[in-house]
């Protein structure tokens, strides 16, 4: 058996059926387990000088990803090996991997947009990022939309099944873990600077080269491989993040269209570079083609899961 199978299993069930509503009402969903656990030690932890939020922030990192992964790496050493084992981590990784609803949410704001509902897609899009989307106009819609799809690949399905086939299930678990982490604590403000440092840092690391690995992808399936290789080169280091602009910028190339920009978080305007500047910006219809490329993307990704797990 080996960890590229277990992650094809995982991608083939996401795929098929996503997290059923019904499996959420009665077990909820992992991420949501973990997110109460760093929840309750953020509220007791979380106090004092900014040495001991540090040290505090450092220990919660350890005790989450080692609550985590220690009933992954349990049942990972229990289950027998070949198709049966692989089926039964396949199940366990597949809350874990976020193709079809990372498709749902981005739909759910192209829809209205398209019919010119700014109200419910600036609603839609409060789902999926974390700025004030109250105040854009349609292009900034469609623009947060598409970089939040771009982060997202890589974040929500890349990086986690990076980290599978690198791990298996304890790989995958404590991918989230961390990236959930980063999620909760990992903000530069009064609360969280220090106590969510290393959980941010962490999370900057471990998405290091899916980061990479979603631009390039996107660029193979764009049919526009060397404008979105020209504006991954030259705008994705320019990005706020150190690993959000790769794929970011490999979308805006592949799509023609610009993105990031200027952005409104709460009451503060963050003055950020703009990724393909002298493109104009998307609409509704740059949605639809970029989740379009997406299926493409997923198409590769499952191929390339189905090539390892054969090799």
């Amino acid at each position: 058996m080996t960890f590229a199978l277990v992650m094809a299993v995982g991608f083939a069930l996401d795929v098929a059926l996503g997290w059923p509503a019904a499996l959420y009402r009665r077990l909820s969903h992992p991420v949501v387990w973990i997110g109460a656990l760093i929840s309750a030690l953020e509220g007791r932890l979380n106090r004092g000088s900014p040495r001991r939020r540090l040290l505090t922030g450092a220990l919660t990192v350890v005790i989450v990803i080692g609550v985590a992964i220690a009933p992954a790496l349990l049942l990972q050493r229990l289950v027998p090996e070949g198709w049966i084992g692989a089926a039964i981590l396949g199940l366990c990784a597949w809350p874990l991997i976020a193709v079809r609803s990372m498709h749902a949410h981005v739909a759910a704001v192209r829809d209205p947009l398209e019919v010119g509902n700014l109200a419910e897609a600036r609603h839609a899009l409060s789902m999926i990022v974390g700025r004030d989307p109250s105040r854009l106009d349609e292009a900034g819609i469609a623009r947060a939309t598409l970089e939040s799809l771009a982060e997202n690949t890589s974040d929500g399905i890349v990086a986690p099944l990076f980290w599978g086939v690198v791990g298996g299930l304890p790989g995958i678990v404590a991918y989230k873990a961390v990236n959930t982490m980063d999620s909760m604590i990992g903000h530069r403000n009064a609360r969280y600077e220090w106590f969510g440092k290393v959980a941010a840092r962490l999370d900057d690391g471990v998405n290091l080269v899916p980061a990479r690995l979603t631009g390039f992808v996107f660029s193979i399936v764009s049919g526009r491989l060397s404008s979105s290789l020209r504006v991954m080169s030259q705008d994705a280091r320019h990005h706020r993040s150190p690993n959000a602009g790769w794929p970011e910028a490999a979308l805006a190339g592949a799509l023609g269209v610009r993105l990031s920009g200027p952005r409104v978080y709460s009451d503060r305007l963050a003055e950020e570079p703009w990724v393909n500047a002298t493109a104009p910006d998307p609409d509704a219809s740059g949605i639809s083609r970029g989740l379009a490329l997406y299926l493409r993307a997923m198409v590769l990704c499952g191929a390339v899961l189905v090539a390892l797990a054969a090799l």
